[in-house]
């Protein structure tokens, strides 16, 4: 079947076509295109047709598809058994590891998803503090709970008014939202409310509204502030987590969280997320202390084999390779003429604008020259993220053969960017 007659079912299924909203392509128009099958940094869609994928599934494959070892673990782990509802070895081999790698992860706890683990994450912070106001960053996104779908009410520091309908106003109110690169926001936020914000959350590294790379003075500060005020400062590294170095954002930038939340990469594509830190905050934890947080597929043998078969493939030599790859990747983007590629490890965000640092920032036109891009880069195989505000994954499997491809779709649309004489 064409991805138009199966679009045309899908969308008498599901809402606008899809599972998730950004995959119905409603930013960049045309019908999505329905994956039949996928290997390395490829993908053929039900139309027959090969794409070169820049998305790589949002994040988790950082080995590319159908990784040989990979499918080999979730084999083994299959005949074993798909879900257990209760501990296996395989959930503790996989805490072993991320321990290894992430120390200021003392504790930690599986989930389903990072949209869950940032949702628990909060919940333990709240538990631990026993404080109810929270601080969020706009330009950060930490899934679809209530008290995080809010955006910046009107000042420099505020508390948050809902950005989706059915949220109520009352989950908003306990949440405060300053601007990403406001540090004047930041310091009046925590004069005010610091003494009673159980936590600040942020992704280190934002790359979900952009790759709004903050500078390091910024975070430092959050931490400073988060250890003067007894606030639990919680990184989502859902994105950056075992993305951009061995330890992730946190490594990377030197700067130590109290909590963290993983997904994407540590279920090496099958859904998993994780929340964990330090020992004494996840003590409030059920059973051990009064939070309570549970899961019928929480630490699920299939997507612990997973993960595990991915971070034990994740080296310093890999984490150079993929910055090099970034780097010549954001070069063939930037022969678009107008176009600019900033890159942090192997993330890369094609934007016809430079210096953003905030998602408000982002000018209207600089999308929809994005979305032209798009179109033409998928009319010569080359499958990008259907937004200009995500970015685009790359992974070891983006190798020679993948560059040259993707420089040969390059060249045959500069075209239609050259300025006018």
């Amino acid at each position: 079947m064409s991805n138009e007659t199966l679009f045309t079912e899908a969308v008498t299924h599901f809402p606008g076509g899809v599972s998730s909203p950004v995959r119905a392509f409603k930013s960049v128009g045309g019908t999505p295109k329905f994956f039949k099958r996928a290997w390395e940094a490829w993908f053929e869609d039900e139309d027959g047709r090969t794409f070169l994928d820049l998305c790589m599934s949002w994040g988790p494959l950082i080995l590319g598809h159908a990784h040989p070892d990979v499918l080999s673990a979730v084999a083994e782990a299959m005949q074993e058994g798909l879900s257990f509802g209760a501990p296996s070895r395989r959930e503790l081999a996989l805490a072993r590891r991320i321990k290894a790698m992430v120390p200021h992860v003392e504790k930690m706890r599986f989930v389903s998803s990072g949209t869950e683990a940032v949702m628990s994450a909060l919940r333990a912070a709240r538990g631990f503090t026993k404080r109810d106001r929270i601080l969020k960053f706009e330009g950060c996104y930490h899934g679809h709970s209530d008290a995080l779908l809010v955006k910046a009410g009107s000042g420099l520091a505020t508390f948050g008014e809902p950005t989706s309908a059915g949220v109520p106003k009352s989950f908003a109110d306990l949440t405060l939202v300053v601007s990403l690169d406001d540090a004047e926001g930041l310091e009046k936020a925590f004069a005010k409310y610091g003494a009673e914000l159980a936590a600040a959350i942020i992704e280190p590294v934002p790359a979900n509204n952009g790759l709004l790379v903050q500078d390091q003075s910024f975070l430092t500060r959050l931490r400073e502030l988060c250890t003067k005020y007894g606030t639990v400062l919680i990184f989502d590294e859902v994105i950056s987590g075992f993305r951009v170095a061995p330890g992730g954002a946190a490594q990377r930038l030197g700067i130590t969280p109290d909590l963290v939340t993983f997904g994407k990469i540590i279920g090496g594509g099958m859904p998993v997320g994780l929340y964990g830190g330090r020992k004494d905050i996840m003590g409030v934890v059920s059973p051990d202390g009064p939070v309570y947080q549970a899961g019928t597929l929480s630490g699920n043998p299939v997507a612990m084999a997973a993960g595990l078969a991915t971070l034990e493939r994740l080296t310093p030599a890999l984490y150079a390779e993929l910055d090099a790859k970034a780097e010549r990747w954001a070069k063939a983007f930037e022969r678009i003429p107008g176009l600019h590629a900033p890159h942090f490890g192997s993330l890369v965000w094609p934007l016809f604008q430079s210096g953003v640092k905030r998602a408000d920032r982002v000018e209207s036109g600089a999308i929809v020259q994005f979305n032209r891009m798009h179109k033409l880069l998928l009319d010569q195989g080359v499958y990008l993220p259907p937004s200009g505000y995500e970015v685009a994954f790359l992974s070891i499997a983006h190798g020679d053969r993948e560059l040259a491809h993707f420089e040969k779709a390059v060249e045959a649309i500069q075209p239609s960017f050259q300025p006018a004489q």
